[in-house]
């Protein structure tokens, strides 16, 4: 258990420096478009500005989000801070559809009115993004996959393609002196930053209204539970996410009036299915020998006879 949290705490100190390293270089690369694309007359590199400050937002939140994640449970923070990157995600994902419907808007102005654009400009500067991007997606991937770390990697992706596609786009103009490659290389740019954002804000919702994970089928989990030698019935079956890559699982399960130490391998037997199966340990599982009134919240009556119930927690 000390060796996991150990190296927990390692993971997140060098994902922290990752992110830290990689807001700095967005900065500055930020600062290079924003420039080069006044200079050039380039939407495609003030575009390629807009979706790298969405990225050192997504960055920046990013790196409060590790800071939160890390922080204890408390008792009014009884699950600790794993939603933070969920939220941080959702804001980012929210900024995303902003800056794309900007882009869109802009590119279609500019198809309609095209304007002479320094294609030699475009291209070192889009060489120089396809670099930086790339090396920072790379090294955020092999990070982390929560949630939070997947959006700003899937930011950094797709910051690496609309650059290759700038830099295409330079030596088409230069090859063909048509200058409305430029804002169509916008449009493309600002569609690819709407379905990135839209796949993290589905995501993100579901977690929040604490739907079932992604990945995860209720009736499945529902089936290998009742497989378990000893489980009569599986009711009041719940799955959702405390934070994004932390799965959480409650449920009734009615079994035989057997001793407590029988019942015990019951449940180690159930967490261990759910564990191999699902990656579940989160659990909170009670056993019960009598029928279940589901209308009245699963409140079994005080006259029912000797009840047994077993309750367990998992982290």
């Amino acid at each position: 258990m000390h060796t996991h949290v150990g190296h927990s705490h390692s993971l997140g100190e060098r994902t922290s420096e990752l992110l830290q390293i990689s807001l700095l270089v967005t900065l500055a690369y930020i600062a290079l478009l924003v420039v080069a694309g006044i200079r050039a007359h380039s939407l495609a590199l003030l575009s390629e500005a807009g979706h790298n400050l969405a990225d050192l937002l997504a960055l920046l939140l990013s790196l409060v989000a590790v800071y939160l994640h890390s922080r204890p449970p408390s008792a009014t923070k009884t699950y600790g801070w794993h939603r933070a990157g969920v939220l941080a995600a959702l804001v980012n994902a929210g900024s995303l559809v902003a800056v794309s419907f900007l882009i869109l808007y802009e590119a279609l102005r500019r198809i309609e009115n095209p304007r002479l654009v320094g294609a030699g400009t475009m291209i070192w500067v889009a060489a120089a993004g396809m670099l930086m991007n790339g090396v920072i997606a790379l090294l955020l991937y092999r990070s982390g996959q929560d949630v939070n770390i997947r959006s700003a990697v899937l930011h950094e992706i797709g910051d690496t393609v609309s650059t290759a596609a700038v830099l295409v786009g330079g030596w088409a103009i230069l090859a063909t002196g048509r200058y409305w490659i430029d804002p169509a290389l916008s449009f493309g740019i600002g569609a690819v930053i709407l379905w990135s954002a839209i796949g993290i804000v589905r995501e993100t919702l579901n977690i929040l209204l604490e739907g079932t994970p992604r990945g995860i089928q209720l009736q499945l989990v529902e089936t290998a539970i009742r497989t378990v030698e000893g489980v009569n019935d599986v009711h009041h079956l719940h799955v959702w996410s405390i934070g994004s890559e932390t799965p959480a699982l409650s449920c009734h399960i009615t079994i035989a009036d057997i001793p407590p130490s029988a019942s015990g391998r019951i449940l180690r037997a159930v967490q261990e299915r759910l564990h191999q199966q699902f990656r579940i340990d989160h659990t909170t599982i009670q056993f019960e020998h009598v029928l279940c009134d589901v209308t009245h919240r699963c409140a079994i009556p005080a006259n029912a006879g000797e009840q047994h119930h077993n309750h367990q927690h998992n982290h």
